[in-house]
């Protein structure tokens, strides 16, 4: 099921925060990368993360069309996530959010440290 919108500010950037946006589902979307993960992988590796964030975010993801869920009947139950064809069209934007995000926590740990950037900007 499709979800339903309501943007503020008819900005594109604001579309793409409503599916991305948020604290783990662009890590959830990063680990879908490196291809299928069960429920529990996805668990492992956002410890942070309480389950009931973990299956809200991918419930919302599903409904918009970022991933596949693949449920098969086996007991016990077992479900896998995987990103779709649309889904992959994401790895460009959190490669260079990743990018952008190793430069600034360096900037940070440089101020922190009393250094100076040398960096160059234009």
């Amino acid at each position: 099921m499709a979800r339903k919108y309501d943007w503020k500010t008819g900005c594109d950037v604001e579309a793409t925060l409503s599916v991305i946006g948020g604290r783990w589902k662009p890590i959830l979307v990063c680990h879908l990368l490196n291809g299928k993960k069960r429920y529990g992988e996805l668990r492992r590796l956002t410890p942070n993360a309480t389950e009931r964030m973990i299956t809200l975010q991918l419930k919302e993801l599903e409904a918009d069309g970022i991933i596949s869920r693949h449920a098969y009947a086996e007991v016990p139950p077992r479900v896998e996530y995987e990103l779709t064809e649309y889904g992959f069209t994401l790895e460009p934007i959190l490669v260079q959010m990743q990018e952008w995000g190793r430069e600034f926590k360096r900037k940070q740990r440089l101020r922190e440290e009393g250094g100076v950037d040398q960096t160059v900007t234009t």
